[in-house]
């Protein structure tokens, strides 16, 4: 598997247009047919001296989890992926880093096509319902960020649960960009595109916001109906009422 997904790389780099620019990062992958989690297996590599970058790949997960803990399915046919990235080490001075996976992610999503909308904080929609879902981490040495880590779900050729959409649903045709290793590339090439505009925070910040998903009625946050503006250079989502306005942050 890890020698087709290099394949697909090699192949996906080679039609990048400009607004896809991504350094060739050197990944060191790890292929699982099935475990119990993607990230246990990530910081068992960490903990043995793994550097980023490094990706952890899974054909199937059994005990996936999400944002909160919430279980993650993970059936064959998707990209299950935790990965570790080298990143800025000034929390201040950096990009958002959930917002800068998913502006990569989005970016690769939209060259096949797609229109994607970001539901903050961290799952991308297409057509109403749930394309991918993403675990952004920052790992802190004293005040200073050591790495990054994210995990990454993207439903490919997959079944999927209610309310969610597979890329080959949402591309609505017979086509190899949801096979896994080419969607795999995708996503690798998503990361390096996070970690090359990881010093440019305002940038991804209003690239995220201009795919940010608005409801037009607003949101509930204390029992108290707001209305959302956008989004903060460290991720967080403005909302205001009745000339009040607060930044809402969401911990991982």
């Amino acid at each position: 598997m890890i020698g087709r997904v290099q394949a697909a790389r090699r192949q996906a780099c080679a039609t990048l247009g400009p607004d896809l620019p991504a350094p060739r990062l050197p990944w060191r992958l790890t292929w699982w047919p099935c475990c119990g989690s993607t990230e246990q297996r990530l910081e068992q590599e960490l903990a043995s001296g793994g550097q980023p970058p490094l990706a952890v790949l899974a054909g199937h997960q059994r005990f996936g989890h999400g944002q909160r803990g919430r279980p993650w399915i993970s059936p064959p046919g998707g990209v299950w992926l935790s990965a570790a990235l080298p990143w800025p080490a000034e929390p201040g001075a950096s990009s958002a880093l959930g917002l800068a996976v998913a502006v990569g992610l989005a970016l690769q999503l939209e060259a096949l096509g797609l229109t994607v909308q970001l539901k903050w904080p961290n799952d991308l929609l297409v057509n109403g319902r749930k394309l991918a879902g993403l675990l952004p981490r920052l790992s802190l040495r004293g005040p200073a960020i050591r790495l990054a880590r994210v995990g990454v779900g993207l439903n490919g050729r997959n079944r999927v649960p209610a309310g969610a959409i597979s890329l080959r649903e949402a591309l609505g045709r017979q086509t190899t960009a949801s096979d896994v290793p080419a969607l795999t590339a995708r996503v690798l090439a998503a990361l390096e595109w996070a970690v090359f505009r990881s010093t440019s925070p305002e940038l991804v910040r209003r690239l995220a916001e201009r795919r940010l998903l608005v409801p037009a009625e607003g949101m509930t946050y204390r029992q108290e109906r707001w209305q959302v503006e956008g989004l903060s250079v460290a991720g967080g989502l403005l909302l205001s009422r009745a000339g009040e306005r607060i930044v809402l942050r969401r911990s991982f």
